[in-house]
């Protein structure tokens, strides 16, 4: 199944905010960094943290690490191009830290006006998994081309959160937290030799075909193989079953939508965050399939 490019661009836009049609344009060779530095910067406070929507169902202006997880996926992006901001950033996710290495949730919000409750009501002084996870796993892929990143001392902090939580699991987390906690350690493996035990031991969690049901999601919400491992012969890949990452990349290509985007499984509380993670979501598919080597024809 082919992916038709030039329909995702006219999906984008016609429905893509300004980052995802530049997130778009630059994994295409159409634009330069600086552009799509320029559209994220639209979502970053003085402090150095990142809100305005930027994770689209949690639309209050207060920096949280939900758009923290964002703007690396951004550093991420432009490779091996880097900028001072991943570093502003860990500094404001360094003042946010708990003292045991974690972060919560989300951070207290004066308006939820449009932001879903597990956002908005969330406990802000109790560190979890899945921030910390999915926050340090997203800084750790910028940290393989950005050493003051990989130097930066919040870094550490979180790393050892993560590797202390995950030690310490003795049932199932949450099938979200799951995934990032999975994709956390394949980042990690490299650089750190406590990650390879803990990798196997969170397989106990992972079923070979990558199918987790999300507990408390909309009907039919899924976590699937490639929120596990999305590259085949990655380290996370070894806890699926043989053949289970090229399926679900097959599956992915096959999904796009006649009027070019793709979808998510999971409800939106807004009518911007609806469209918003539609345009999300067709630049992850893309960038996905570019990753594990499926579009070679685009350039990087």
């Amino acid at each position: 199944m082919s992916v038709d490019l030039s329909r995702a661009a006219s999906f984008l836009a016609s429905h893509g905010r300004l980052l995802d049609r530049r997130r778009f344009e630059f994994l295409l060779g159409e634009t330069e960094p600086v552009a799509v530095l320029a559209a994220v910067d639209g979502y970053r406070n003085g402090d150095g943290g990142y809100g305005w929507g930027l994770e689209p169902d949690l639309r209050a202006p207060e920096s949280q690490p939900g758009g923290a997880l964002h703007a690396f996926e951004v550093f991420e992006d432009i490779a091996p191009v880097r900028t001072p901001r991943a570093v502003e950033l860990c500094d404001w996710l360094n003042s946010v830290t708990l003292p045991d290495g974690g972060l919560p949730f989300a951070l207290p919000v004066a308006d939820a006006a449009a932001c879903a409750p597990f956002w908005a009501q969330a406990e802000h002084t109790v560190s979890t998994l899945q921030s910390t996870a999915f926050a340090a796993g997203a800084a750790l892929r910028v940290a393989a081309h950005d050493p003051a990143v990989a130097a930066h001392p919040w870094l550490a902090r979180a790393t050892t959160y993560c590797f202390d939580t995950i030690a310490a699991l003795d049932s199932a987390p949450h099938a979200i937290a799951l995934s990032f906690a999975v994709r956390f350690l394949d980042a990690a493996y490299e650089q750190y030799p406590a990650a390879a035990p803990l990798l196997e031991r969170l397989g106990r969690f992972v079923p070979e075909t990558g199918l987790v049901p999300v507990a408390g999601g909309s009907e039919g919400e899924t976590m699937r193989a490639l929120d596990f491992a999305s590259v085949p012969g990655s380290p996370a890949s070894a806890l699926l079953g043989a053949g289970v990452i090229e399926a679900g990349l097959d599956e992915l290509a096959a999904q796009q939508r006649e009027d070019g985007g793709w979808t998510v499984d999971f409800a939106s509380y807004s009518p911007a965050a609806a469209l918003e993670w539609r345009g999300y979501a067709t630049v992850n598919a893309v960038l996905t399939l570019k990753r594990a080597g499926r579009l070679a024809h685009l350039p990087g």
